[in-house]
């Protein structure tokens, strides 16, 4: 199911695969998006709690993706964020572009 990207500005992925994250990064930058990669939770994290971004993408492979997900929802000032989980397993390229469809 395509993500609804209305609205959103600024995006923060947290993916431990370069390619993936210069893919999303791709994608989001065609729409205008302002897009921060980071590499893994406690770097996402600090990401998050500074730009306080519209959406996070956070892969569901990195080690530390459900402490992540925890400490936002955990937090006041995140717990408003949307996440949407995402993975690079399988057939991950063709689930990325179906996410942003175009």
């Amino acid at each position: 199911m395509p993500i609804n990207m209305t609205g959103i500005k600024t995006v923060v992925c947290i993916e431990d695969e370069p390619e993936m994250v210069e893919l999303i990064k791709l994608i989001l930058g065609r729409r205008g998006i302002e897009f921060v990669g980071a590499p893994g939770g406690s770097e996402g994290l600090e990401t998050i709690r500074r730009l306080k971004p519209d959406l996070v993408l956070l892969d569901t492979q990195t080690p530390d993706a459900w402490d992540v997900y925890f400490a936002m929802k955990a937090d006041e000032e995140l717990k408003h964020i949307p996440i949407q989980m995402i993975t690079a397993r399988a057939q991950g390229m063709d689930q990325v572009l179906g996410r942003f469809g175009d």
